[in-house]
């Protein structure tokens, strides 16, 4: 055995180990930043160690430091799980070791992503023959996306920004819902577009269409994008997409929806409701790590016009090997340099299937009802939100007391719940992202909620 196979062999048993402690395990990391610093020891060594035994101080240092967000009873971020078919892809992904931003230079992969980009635009609802860049998560995927938009309205008022810059161009407007998620301002700032103008939302966070009529009159003629919602992150509403797009496109705008978690509702029959309108827009960004449940990193950026992100993405170099017919995967995305994500995504669909994905969405949505349910039986405890996706909003009486109810869950260790800020009060904000997360792992929270609730 050569060190190379040892040290794999290390790495996949010290996984599954770590992968059947999940069910039973505190959720929260055990042990501190500096407690796991002193077991890997701060001192680079003078020389080598063999690779297996790297492969060994790592895991047993680490373990201790990690948070089960694999695991079925984390709920404080959308961060979902990693589905068994898109876990063992993703080995492959790394042993393959590919640069996956040519055609021709790593014809699998290419041909792996064409494949999944089009099964993504079919189980989403989105125009087929639209361009699908395979990003690092969401905040990529939406400024992928509104880079293209940037370029694309610049470009209709005479403007080649790519060329030209901003400086002495015409003013781009953004206009956002005023719950827009940070992701989207994070993206514009990149983009030197700075912070959106912010258009009035209703209760549940959506964006409210004669406000943002209003807004579209003020910005007259000048280049204009909007950026719709699919999943507020608190509520996990979803803008009215029909009334918005429309009033945006009368307007001459370019419309583009931030769905890092909420755009899977359309895989749902029965929550493509929530989506309705939502494929009339000019580009969507999401994530494949989140709903679909593939290993991190894998966002998503779709563009209707592919000639609009090979415009603001694409790059030429005289020692590429680039295919100028069909295009490449560097094409779509910011990075020269990318590994191949498109193969868990390909993973993942392949083994959920059709209805797989449905009865994924499906499920995830049930236990957050479920959750729903189960918070407003405790005394003093709210639900401040219409639960129609995954997330639940609840606040326990005052401020100070949920506050209280958080940090007795999180030193309990039973499930992660993390604490927001909502329409100026705390809350509890749970997001159910995870395939593996089962009933009884719903049940089980409740229970710890509960104590956390009502211990004196």
């Amino acid at each position: 055995m050569d060190a190379r196979e040892a040290a794999l062999r290390r790495a996949h048993d010290h996984a599954v180990r770590w992968l059947a402690s999940l069910p039973d395990r505190r959720v929260p990391a055990r042990a501190t930043v500096d407690e796991v610093v002193r077991a890997l020891g701060p001192e680079l060594p003078d020389g080598p160690t063999p690779p297996a035994d790297v492969v060994d101080l790592l895991a047993g240092a680490c373990e201790p430091g990690l948070t089960a967000f694999p695991g079925s009873r984390f709920f404080g971020f959308v961060v979902g799980g990693t589905e068994p078919a898109a876990l063992a892809a993703d080995w492959l992904v790394s042993a393959w070791d590919q640069n996956c931003v040519m055609r021709t230079v790593s014809p699998a992969h290419t041909a792996v992503e064409d494949i999944a980009a089009a099964w993504l635009l079919d189980l989403l609802g989105l125009p087929a023959g639209s361009a699908v860049g395979f990003t690092t998560g969401a905040t990529m995927a939406n400024f992928t996306c509104l880079a293209a938009a940037r370029d694309a309205v610049l470009a209709r008022a005479g403007r080649n920004p790519a060329r030209d810059g901003l400086a002495g161009g015409p003013p781009v407007h953004v206009l956002a819902g005023e719950d827009r998620h940070m992701a989207v301002d994070l993206a514009l700032r990149y983009l030197g577009l700075g912070t959106p103008a912010l258009v009035e939302a209703d209760g549940q966070g959506r964006i409210r269409p004669e406000a943002l009529r209003h807004a579209l009159d003020a910005a007259g003629t000048d280049p204009t994008v909007v950026v719709l919602q699919a999943g507020d992150i608190h509520t996990g509403a979803f803008d009215p997409f029909e009334e918005a797009v429309r009033a945006a496109h009368r307007a001459g705008a370019w419309v583009h929806v931030d769905g890092a978690f909420g755009l899977w509702a359309a895989a749902s029959p029965s929550l493509a409701h929530l989506t309705a309108g939502c494929a009339g827009a000019d580009s969507w960004a999401t994530d494949a790590h989140k709903t679909l449940n593939v290993p991190y990193d894998c966002g998503l950026a779709v563009v209707r016009d592919p000639s609009a992100l090979r415009a603001a993405m694409g790059l030429h170099g005289a020692y590429l090997i680039q295919d100028d017919r069909q295009g490449d995967p560097v094409d779509k995305v910011p990075e020269l340099s990318r590994r191949g994500r498109a193969f868990t995504v390909w993973a993942a669909l392949r083994s959920l299937g059709r209805t797989g994905v449905a009865d994924l969405v499906d499920r995830l949505c049930r236990h957050a009802r479920t959750f729903a349910e189960g918070i407003a039986e405790i005394d003093g405890a709210t639900v401040l939100n219409d639960v129609v996706f995954t997330q639940v909003c609840a606040a326990f009486g005052s401020d100070a007391r949920t506050d209280r109810v958080l940090a007795r869950l999180l030193d309990e260790g039973t499930a992660w719940i993390s604490g927001s800020t909502w329409r100026g009060r705390r809350v509890m904000r749970i997001s159910v992202s995870n395939w593996a997360t089962t009933p009884e792992d719903v049940t089980r929270t409740l229970a710890a909620i509960h104590r956390a609730a009502t211990s004196p």
